[in-house]
């Protein structure tokens, strides 16, 4: 192990995964080490039910109306991927895609006065909802066409507008949207999990509900994807792409030390051998004493027989609960696949209701979530500590991801793989150039 590295991964999260396959497209030679036996760490698929049992200290084990252990496929931090966001890209421009297929999430819904309802994002949609009045319909109709032609390239489009210093406050304003519309629109289509996106220029907001209307155009039953057999498939994929490309490899590698020399990284001790690198990426538990602790999370897994109540008997579905509807800072997300993404026994549903602890009592906080789902067969309760990097790694070479959030997608996941990368090289993440160096590979190889 003593070859000179110029990348080092020590990985749990996707984050690390995905970057040592980008690293060595780009070139690097990687080496990556994970103390666990198995790809993705805290956001891999747990197999068989069993081991789920086990993990969260349920020693009965599964009763025999949950099917055959090994059917099940439970993925412990569940997220979706927009058809039109940055992970897919990601995945097509490094082609990981061969390694996996996708299915498109059945329905996406918000959260109302207690009811659900179907999240409208087309102006046809948007006449039939019933989540509005009349007027009201007719008023977001205007705002989605207004989005919809907007161009922050031609000022013709603006109407008055301007992207970088009009607050999206004042744009729903001007469109005299009312707080329930507000709420969903902020929320369900632009995935903020909280308000302070209001008082922020316009422009990054109409461009998440831009990005969901192209999603959903893509496929037209909701804007998200999930992963047959999980999310475990993932990190598996970029493995094998950074391999494809001369990458290394090593699971159950305990990490006993970070080597630094005049506060730069230059290698890492493991079982008493050094391999020695010029950059480190980790997540946060390699390094505690070099990120910060920024809040925390609660997960509840829950197992049902039956599809979420108003769902249309969707056998996939995202449902969000806006902060203001049930008197919160941070909104409540609920995510749900089931047998027909191979992660279940036949007729069995996995719902996971996450947010943002904001109490002493978390398990209370999550409590509409769990009330849409009854009858629940089995709970599983996870409350994780988030995480931040102290520094941006500049000076020591070591790159820290930060701790999933609460989302039940992946776009603030890939805002920091573009955050480090980044850091890393020097320059922003460029998705045409990954393309082009992944076409003189593959295409050399079909000559």
């Amino acid at each position: 192990m003593g070859a000179g590295w110029g990348v080092q991964r020590m990985s749990l999260l996707p984050q690390e995964c995905i970057l040592s396959g980008i690293m060595s497209v780009n070139g690097k030679k990687v080496l990556h080490m994970d103390r666990n036996p198995y790809y993705g760490g805290e956001s891999s698929s747990i197999t068989p039910l069993e081991e789920l049992y086990k993990r969260f200290q349920l020693l009965e084990g599964p009763p025999e109306a949950m099917g055959r252990g090994r059917d099940w496929n439970v993925d412990l931090i569940p997220k979706f991927l927009m058809a039109n966001g940055q992970l897919v890209k990601m995945l097509l421009y490094t082609e990981v895609t061969r390694y996996l297929d996708f299915k498109v999430v059945e329905g996406s819904f918000v959260y109302k006065g207690g009811k659900i309802y179907k999240v409208p994002s087309t102006e046809t949609e948007a006449l039939a909802s019933n989540l509005m009045g009349m007027f009201e319909k007719r008023r977001f109709r205007k705002f989605l066409v207004f989005v919809a032609n907007f161009d922050e390239n031609d000022p013709k489009t603006f109407e008055g507008v301007d992207p970088q210093s009009t607050s999206m406050r004042e744009v729903y304003r001007k469109f005299d949207l009312g707080q329930d519309v507000i709420d969903f629109t902020g929320h369900a289509l632009a995935l903020y999990r909280t308000d302070d996106y209001l008082d922020q220029p316009c422009l990054e907001t109409i461009n998440r509900i831009k990005l969901y209307s192209e999603s959903l155009a893509r496929y037209g039953k909701s804007p998200y994807l999930y992963p047959l057999y999980g999310l475990g498939e993932l990190p598996q994929g970029f493995a094998r792409l950074s391999a494809i490309y001369g990458g290394t490899y090593m699971l159950n590698k305990p990490v006993d030390d970070i080597i630094m020399e005049n506060g730069k990284v230059v290698g890492v001790k493991s079982e008493g051998e050094v391999a020695r690198c010029k950059q480190l990426i980790c997540d946060p538990s390699y390094i505690p004493d070099r990120v910060r602790k920024a809040g925390q999370v609660i997960r509840i897994i829950c197992i049902l027989s039956h599809p979420i109540k108003n769902t249309n008997d969707a056998n996939s579905c995202q449902i969000i609960i806006p902060q203001n509807q049930v008197n919160r800072k941070s909104d409540i997300y609920v995510c749900m696949i089931s047998y027909a993404h191979n992660v279940a026994a036949q007729g069995k549903y996995i719902a996971i209701a996450s947010t943002t602890v904001e109490t002493s009592e978390p398990e209370k906080e999550v409590e509409p979530a769990l009330e849409l789902l009854e009858p629940i067969d089995q709970k599983f309760v996870a409350i994780s500590d988030l995480y931040e990097p102290i520094d941006d790694g500049s000076e020591s070479q070591v790159f820290c991801s930060r701790s999933y959030d609460a989302t039940t997608h992946f776009e603030t996941t890939c805002n920091d793989i573009k955050d480090i990368y980044k850091r890393m090289a020097g320059s922003a993440f460029d998705f045409e150039n990954m393309k082009r160096k992944q076409n003189d590979v593959f295409g050399e190889a079909d000559q």
